[in-house]
């Protein structure tokens, strides 16, 4: 292995699936970048990602079982990863790395968890899980046309408007942080997260043309689209850096975080081409989890070489850490990492075959606590136990003979299913004790410091009481807050179009304040408030002049953002 510290390129993907790309077979898409990276990579043709976004990023940067970190969902208050996590960021960073993160960050978009908080230097992103979501800035939130076009980033901390197509806009925020990097003959680390092709699936014309023309169904066409636009910008990319004479000293990764989306699946050719891989995002079977993975490292990576060892995104964190000659944590006193450095598989310096035998575990659900049994997995390198819910029963599928998952070996193989299941349960009460129960409580959001003034809050990030989402006058929620310093805060209230007239009600703790809301408002002042130092949840809500027959009151609406400001 070289002994120099590598320049570091991750790319991540939202949604794109192992079947994607052309040199997996797709016989649709035009993937003429990616398939040339294949080509010059080492591929992890075993790794497991997911089994959603904000799981796979979180094990990808702490290199933790995302159930750890505070991180192990999309939405409502369980997306946001607790401030006291290792990161890769921080220990590159510490070793001397200029750090930068472009695109879909979805760990956290309030102090302390920002990507700027946890070791990134320079940021670009997007709020929330996507673009537009009711989690993301108001500005793209509320627009009536499509906003993957000139979107209002977050820079630094600070919203300012972009020109482009997002993902074109992400990656020339990466080229130029490259660039600069160079200049200051630093090494550097760059977290480039697309959050295509993610729905919504838009993308100019001259992306999905070709596809429209050869008879591919809308819905794919735009997808494609999209893939083929990543293309080109990660080939973009591979050029800027040869270009610079820094193809031997960089270490660029290309992924995704999981299988593809339900919504994106279906069209007039049938289901979306996964190259007969069972199961979509969010499952345990491997069209959920089994994604794209390309280390491309010119002469110290051999080209066309294929690892099909079990891997997993626990890796990443020590596998790059290890290629840094650095170790894989901050300080002593950071937590300890889940996974496996790979270096030396990866280099060839120990054979697959020798490689020792280890246990990946995923499970994701919807919930504040983690259920026992609910769509989990432990994957070996042969044998796979699963069980897509607490309810159903084990199945055991043999991986090198039957890769789609098509048998279920669970009622002739007993005594490996208990040994498997029990290795599990071992790992659940691990996992589940880091924060001390079995019941997660969010990442609390400080209010009043100096890191962020104003906070704003988006239904994203809220604990829902009851139904869970957004979008839905039904729903209500609350978000963890800390007031640092008793004083004087501005509060102001966004609401959807077209509201109704009504009174505006905020709550923190024992207190409520209300105002008057006009019709057809789309924000709400309030007086300054007075607030007291100390935690409470925090909840903002309309109700409607006109009553509602089962009600006592108006018509309950909920806020779309809470932005608190200490004016003192």
């Amino acid at each position: 292995m070289s002994n120099s510290r590598p320049n570091i390129i991750f790319i991540i993907c939202d949604d794109l699936a192992w079947g994607d790309l052309a040199c997996h077979g797709n016989p649709h898409t035009y993937t003429p970048r990616l398939d040339r990276m294949r080509e010059e990579s080492t591929r992890l043709t075993r790794y497991c990602s997911g089994p959603l976004c904000t799981p796979a990023r979180a094990g990808i940067l702490t290199g933790r079982w995302h159930l750890r970190t505070g991180a192990f969902d999309t939405y409502c208050g369980r997306a946001t990863l607790h401030p006291d996590e290792p990161t890769i960021a921080r220990t590159l960073a510490k070793a001397g790395y200029r750090t930068g993160a472009f695109g879909k960050w979805h760990l956290g978009d309030n102090y302390p968890s920002r990507p700027h908080d946890v070791g990134f230097h320079e940021t670009l992103v997007h709020r929330s899980g996507g673009i537009g979501q009711p989690g993301d800035v108001p500005a793209n939130h509320l627009r009536e046309d499509e906003s993957y076009f000139d979107p209002t980033v977050i820079c630094n901390g600070v919203e300012q408007d972009s020109h482009g197509y997002c993902s074109d806009v992400f990656t020339d925020a990466c080229l130029d942080f490259v660039f600069r990097a160079t200049q200051d003959e630093q090494p550097f680390f760059a977290y480039l997260a697309f959050n295509a092709p993610h729905t919504p699936l838009q993308i100019a014309d001259e992306w999905v043309d070709p596809y429209r023309q050869a008879g591919i169904n809308e819905t794919h066409a735009r997808l494609y689209g999209m893939v083929t636009n990543i293309d080109a910008n990660v080939g973009r990319l591979i050029d800027h850096v040869d270009q610079l004479g820094l193809g031997e000293q960089t270490l660029i990764i290309f992924t995704s975080d999981h299988g593809p989306c339900g919504s994106s699946g279906d069209g007039d050719h049938g289901q979306r081409y996964n190259a007969e891989l069972r199961g979509i995002k969010g499952s345990m079977y491997q069209g959920g989890i089994q994604t794209p993975c390309f280390w491309r490292w010119p002469g110290t990576l051999n080209a066309g070489q294929d690892v099909d060892r079990v891997t997993s995104t626990v890796d990443v964190f020590p596998t790059l850490a290890g290629f840094a000659h650095v170790p894989a944590a901050a300080d002593a006193d950071s937590s300890p990492t889940d996974g496996r450095e790979l270096t030396a598989l990866l280099t060839g310096e120990i054979s697959q075959d020798s490689w020792p035998e280890r246990d990946v575990f995923m499970q994701w659900h919807r919930g504040d606590a983690p259920v026992q049994y609910r769509n989990y997995a432990v994957i070996k390198q042969r044998w796979k136990l699963t069980r897509p819910s607490e309810d159903a029963d084990d199945e055991l599928y043999d991986l090198v003979d039957d890769p789609h998952e098509s048998t279920n070996l669970a009622p002739m193989q007993g005594e490996r299913v208990e040994a498997m299941r029990r290795r599990y349960d071992f790992w659940f009460e691990d996992v589940c004790a880091t924060r001390g129960g079995r019941t997660f409580d969010p990442v609390v959001v400080p209010l009043g410091t100096p890191h962020e003034n104003p906070v704003v809050l988006s239904q994203n990030d809220w604990r829902t009481i009851g139904e869970e989402g957004w979008r839905n006058d039904r729903i209500r929620g609350v978000w963890s807050v800390r007031v640092e310093h008793e004083g004087r805060f501005g509060v102001r209230l966004r609401w959807r179009k077209d509201l109704p007239a009504g009174t505006a009600y905020v709550a923190l703790g024992d207190s409520i304040w209300s105002a008057r809301v006009a019709t057809g408002a789309t924000q709400t002042d309030l007086d300054p408030l007075i607030l007291a130092e100390g935690s409470a949840q925090l909840e903002a809500w309309l109700e409607t002049d006109q009553t509602c027959p089962t009600a006592r009151h108006g018509r309950f609406i909920p806020v779309l953002y809470v932005e608190v400001e200490r004016i003192e």
